[in-house]
């Protein structure tokens, strides 16, 4: 009998949803206060997902969902950063 395995989820900031990890771009705060993209997933600091689809960048854009989740400040270069990662289609995975 094979095991299937556990599909790991995380709750997208703008829309609240659950979502399979793989289909979230990883949002992080580093240590010293910088907010950027993190592709790999694994760096350090605080992190929010995000559904890697322009509706729900818009959405967080006006929800202020990351400036909440990150606890900061988020400028509007790192929306652009985020439509720009989404067209490239550079999900990891």
């Amino acid at each position: 009998m094979l095991k299937t395995r556990k599909v790991p989820m995380r709750k997208c900031v703008a829309s609240q949803e659950m979502f399979p990890k793989k289909e979230l771009i990883r949002v992080v705060r580093t240590p010293d206060g910088e907010v950027q993209i993190d592709p790999t997933g694994k760096q350090s600091g605080r992190g929010a997902y995000l559904r890697a689809e322009a509706d729900y960048v818009e959405m967080a854009k006006k929800r202020k969902a990351l400036e909440r989740a990150l606890k900061m400040k988020v400028n509007d270069e790192l929306y652009d950063e985020l439509h720009a990662f989404i067209a490239k289609g550079k999900l990891n995975g």
